[in-house]
């Protein structure tokens, strides 16, 4: 039978309907699974993620809309359950093996974010500065502020066992009394500051996330090797791989022919440099919308990374993009003077200073409107050439001191 005209019309439209139909439940059935698949990272990230309960440790809970995270590097080469990393990790970041290294906070930050979407400050805290230990773990009543966290663990580790606690729940204890212990010395050195949140992680979590973003971009003003940590870089901005990325972290001496000094304040602004220019990367590279990226990171967390039970992995990814665009400078806590106590090099402080220094950049003055500068003539919106789509990018900052701000937005060049 011949199909009209009009019925053979019909027939395309629907065909074309279907068609439409098929392209959009398909795309609906694509959003659905993209967000199964965030939903079951993120549940699966909060459940397999060691967390540890700090509650009432540094005073009651403020309504205030800010916090402060202390951010806890450990140089322990093991994860967090206490297993030796594999071989391939100690090869690439020169950490020898398990049996190397304690659980020392080689890297103390406080993270300040202030409410309504102020501008956050890093806080660097030196690992050698002498400090008081407020729960004198093992009778010690004062070290460097980097051993509070192993000395609390040893002497938590050395109970329980006493009392038959199996190893293995002993060694989770253990490590929930040392950052525990870590957030009280911080806190009370600080003046009583108050700590929100922990993050704590290992050197291997360190390397696999350099590793699932290489290549991170830094910039530094001298040429400089260095055979215990395996750093060898030329001067100058240039690309690192996850290895090279962890040999940059962790130079704190140059052993070539050169007259370049470098010390562990260096080291300190390396860490706040090379946290920028990470911050930088993963927001260039879409990471947080990368499942595969995502993935592997919450795989190294889930391993690496220990942090308190009331910190919101989703709050607290949307923190870290928002600091990505430049809304974080860091700075470092002063050093009086260097001494030796008990045969070990230590930094002297003043801590009066220091308090007086951590109030001001925990509560800066509000900042007062400037004056309006007058309209400017119709006739010489052509006079400047230094803004625009086709102006030149901004150089890298020149890094002076450890002690001047650093500011986050763009790589740093530093020592």
């Amino acid at each position: 039978m011949t199909m009209s005209p009009q019925h053979a019309a019909r027939r395309r439209m629907y065909r074309r309907r279907r068609w439409t139909v098929g392209i959009i439940a398909v795309v609906v059935l694509a959003l659905i699974a993209a967000a199964a698949f965030i939903a079951i990272t993120y549940t699966d990230a909060n459940n397999g993620i060691h967390r540890s309960s700090i509650a009432g440790l540094t005073g009651p809970e403020q309504n205030t809309g800010e916090s402060n995270i202390l951010i806890m590097g450990l140089d322990s080469r093991v994860d967090e359950n206490g297993k030796p990393f594999s071989q391939a990790i100690y090869d690439q970041i020169h950490a020898e093996d398990a049996s190397v290294g304690g659980y020392n906070t080689n890297v103390l930050m406080l993270i300040h974010i202030p409410a309504n979407g102020g501008k956050a400050v890093g806080i660097s805290i030196p690992r050698d500065d002498y400090v008081d230990f407020p729960d004198s773990p093992d009778g010690v009543d004062k070290g460097k502020i980097k051993e509070a966290y192993g000395d609390a663990m040893d002497a938590s580790m050395k109970k329980l066992t006493d009392k038959g606690v199996a190893e293995a729940d002993a060694y989770q204890q253990s490590r929930t009394a040392a950052r525990q212990s870590t957030i009280k010395t911080v806190s009370a050195f600080l003046g009583g500051v108050r700590i929100d949140h922990f993050v704590e992680v290992t050197m291997a979590a360190f390397y696999e996330v350099a590793q699932a973003v290489q290549p991170i971009t830094v910039c530094l003003n001298h040429a400089t090797a260095d055979t215990y940590s395996g750093a060898d870089f030329p001067a100058g901005v240039q690309e690192l791989n996850a290895a090279q990325s962890m040999a940059f972290v962790r130079q704190r001496r140059d052993t070539t022919s050169s007259d370049f000094d470098m010390t562990d304040l260096d080291r300190t602004r390396r860490q706040q440099a090379f946290m920028v220019s990470l911050a930088v990367k993963l927001k260039q590279a879409s990471t947080f919308t990368d499942f595969g990226k995502l993935q592997k990171l919450i795989d190294v967390a889930k391993k690496d990374v220990a942090m308190d039970d009331k910190l919101d992995l989703l709050s607290f990814a949307q923190q870290a993009q928002s600091l990505a665009g430049g809304n974080i400078s860091f700075v470092t806590l002063p050093i009086d003077h260097f001494d030796t106590v008990d045969g070990q090099s230590v930094n002297m402080v003043d801590v009066d200073a220091i308090r007086a220094q951590v109030h001001d950049l925990l509560n800066p003055p509000t900042p007062t409107a400037a004056p309006s500068s007058p309209a400017s003539s119709s006739g010489s919106s052509g006079t400047s050439g230094s803004s625009g789509s086709g102006s030149t990018p901004a150089p890298h900052p020149v890094y002076t001191d450890s002690s001047s701000p650093l500011q986050s937005g763009n790589v740093p060049c530093v020592n």
